[in-house]
């Protein structure tokens, strides 16, 4: 039984909503706060714990305060300045960040925080919104060992896995090459879909099929079917996934290793922005390639 903390959540989008409520549900006293005061008010009519002002007086009192907002800028808006999350945490508590961002941020921020005694880690996540929802998402760290053992039996209310990579920056690192891994086999299966509606088989007999061999995939079992039925609104929006996209290009340019692939499925999703579909999934890839054949 883990002990019950007393802890924020910073962040209640698609995402943070949930992580929070399993929080609550999980029996640690939990104040919310988010910048848009209608989704803490929402929060607070569902769930048992309280809302603040602003971030810092939302993590005032608390030994945990995790994030989950847009990107390195949002990141730095609430942990920084005089009503940011940095200026409400005493010391020796701890700031744990889901958000997708750099890893030269995590490095920033770790610095900073370091000089008030307070502890960072930077834990981004997979799973999407039904990982959010179900309490079964994957964590990967970066940061103290020290940070970690504190903060993994409380991050297990909505994880399945949760795993110390390594120092500072290592968690966002790993995400990056999350990223990667699911640009490349979303397009894949894309074309392979495609591919398959053209040769007039029957694609939800072929995904049964070729789902318990060595093509098999997350995506496949998650996503085959409903990419079948051009239905795109499983949460993981193509914006957010180019914005991913971006902070890996950016990373793998400063490593001097090539990405092509990624690169030319962000310019993929680029497209699908520009035909409006930027809310859209990240399946929603293969609307690139539904056009009937000439």
């Amino acid at each position: 039984m883990t002990t019950p903390r007393k802890v924020a959540f910073i962040g209640l989008g698609v995402m943070g909503f949930p992580m929070a409520r399993h929080l609550s549900q999980a029996g640690h006293v939990v104040s919310v706060y988010n910048r848009t005061a209608s989704k803490s008010e929402a929060w607070i009519q569902e769930n048992k714990g309280t809302s603040a002002a602003t971030p810092r007086r939302a993590v005032e009192g608390t030994e945990i305060a995790f994030l989950c907002v847009g990107n390195d800028d949002d990141v730095r808006s609430v942990v920084l300045g005089d009503e940011g999350v940095l200026a409400g945490m005493a010391p020796d508590t701890l700031i744990v960040d889901h958000t997708t961002a750099s890893a030269k941020l995590a490095n920033e921020l770790t610095e900073v925080c370091g000089t008030h005694d307070v502890g960072f880690l930077d834990a981004p996540i997979s799973g999407g919104q039904a990982g959010a929802e179900n309490g079964t998402l994957t964590v990967m760290c970066g940061g103290h060992q020290r940070w970690f053992s504190l903060a993994e039996p409380i991050i297990s209310a909505y994880s399945q896995a949760c795993n110390l990579i390594g120092p500072s920056g290592s968690g966002q690192l790993t995400k990056m090459v999350n990223q990667i891994c699911i640009a490349g086999l979303l397009q894949g299966l894309s074309e392979a879909l495609e591919f398959g509606k053209r040769s007039g088989l029957n694609l939800e007999l072929v995904l049964e099929t070729i789902s318990k061999g060595a093509a098999g995939s997350w995506q496949m079992e998650n996503r085959g079917s409903t990419m079948i039925r051009n239905e795109f609104d499983f949460g993981f929006a193509v914006d957010w996934m180019r914005k991913d996209l971006g902070i890996v290009i950016e990373e793998a340019a400063r490593l001097e290793t090539a990405v092509d692939i990624t690169r030319l499925v962000d310019s993929y999703y680029e497209e699908i922005q520009r035909q409006g579909g930027g809310r859209w999934d990240t399946s929603s890839l293969i609307t690139r390639l539904v056009a009937e054949p000439s």
